[in-house]
């Protein structure tokens, strides 16, 4: 019924639609490199509620982890973030028809 491309946008829409996942792919920037450490420090929020952002994150496969003994490491996943950037490129980048329809 719906085309990948319109999934994918609705996938990567509902990342976004959460300030604390917006939060923690921010820190995840500003590090540069995977974080192993304990982003509810950072963020504010308590660990299960960052382990559950941290899960649909990446589900929508924007961030990538790593087991490194007893921790796992974060990062962004740049060829997926990449791609989600076009995908939102393409479609946030049409033209508003000209005729006035309302």
């Amino acid at each position: 019924m719906y085309t990948k491309q319109q999934k994918e946008i609705a996938l990567f829409s509902k990342v976004f639609g959460h300030p604390a996942r917006v939060a923690i792919l921010q820190q995840l920037f500003e590090i540069d490199a995977c974080y192993c450490g304990d982003l509810s420090e950072e963020i504010g929020l308590a660990q299960p509620t960052i382990s559950q952002h941290l899960k649909e994150l990446k589900q929508a496969g924007l961030i990538k982890g790593t087991v490194e003994g007893t921790k796992i490491c974060y990062c962004i996943d740049h060829e997926n973030w990449r791609k989600m950037r076009n995908l939102f490129h393409q479609f946030l980048d049409q033209d508003v028809p000209k005729a006035d329809c309302c």
